[in-house]
């Protein structure tokens, strides 16, 4: 079971690999993120588009209900708060996010390993879904599209793969 919350649904969705994702995983979320992808999908961009899709693939991610998160800080927004509250009272494996700023904050908050989404993509070529050279091409349309390019997070990305 992964955790994911809204910026870590947009990437796998613009890298063409949402379905993939869903198909491997028992993808599990929050009425909060449910919420941000409505919001975000009101917008007419690739990220809106990427939301979209990833809401009509509803019936394979399980949206939990939840409350205002106790966690918030002022890093930790309300969606990322209620996946880290979602993964500590499930014992997800995995709480899945984007937000590299708030990855140090969130891992003292649960004992679960805290990812950024492409590791399911490395995942993805370790069970033969995906060759590591279209794991990595995927990966790059993910940073193009995401404005990741020579950013922190597109270097700890790329790790997985040397």
């Amino acid at each position: 079971m992964v955790v994911v919350d809204t910026s870590a649904f947009i990437s796998p969705s613009v890298g063409d690999v949402l379905k993939p994702v869903l198909d491997e995983y028992s993808v599990h979320t929050t009425q909060h993120v449910h919420n941000e992808l409505l919001d975000t999908a009101a917008y007419d961009d690739i990220h809106g588009d990427a939301a979209d899709a990833v809401l009509s693939s509803g019936a394979t991610i399980t949206v939990h209900e939840s409350t205002d998160p106790a966690i918030e800080t002022l890093r930790i927004a309300a969606g990322e708060a209620s996946c880290i509250e979602l993964v500590n009272r499930e014992t997800a494996a995995f709480p899945i996010t984007d937000d590299l700023r708030t990855l140090p904050e969130l891992q003292s908050l649960t004992d679960a390993q805290v990812a950024i989404s492409p590791i399911l993509l490395r995942a993805l070529v370790t069970r033969d879904v995906l060759t590591a050279t279209d794991a990595q091409e995927r990966l790059d349309q993910i940073a193009r599209s995401r404005d990741w390019l020579g950013a922190p997070i597109y270097r700890r990305a790329q790790k997985p793969f040397e």
